[in-house]
């Protein structure tokens, strides 16, 4: 029973770095494009009008501004985060 216990240990602590790994490549990615595109932009539709045949639908563009520390501090917290995930892997 205990090297059950052991290997499920093992197991999760596994599963614990991949996904700090994860998480540290998608604050890499965020961080390149909050420096590259001074944020992200994304669109959204939404429906307006739907009376019988005719729907009308608007769409907008909204944008999440980044400044340059907060690129910075997820670029290195990505970085930090993958580097643990690889080291204890």
């Amino acid at each position: 029973m205990i090297v059950r216990s052991y290997q499920l240990e093992e197991k999760l602590g596994v599963i614990h770095m991949k996904a700090a790994t994860i998480i540290g490549v998608i604050l890499l990615v965020a961080g390149v494009i909050g420096f590259v595109a001074g944020g992200i932009s994304y669109t959204t539709s939404e429906q307006v009008v739907d009376m019988g045949p005719i729907e009308v639908e608007a769409e907008e563009t909204k944008s999440f501004p980044s400044t340059p520390l907060a690129s910075g501090i997820a670029l290195l917290s990505g970085a930090a985060l993958v580097y643990v995930g690889q080291k204890k892997s």
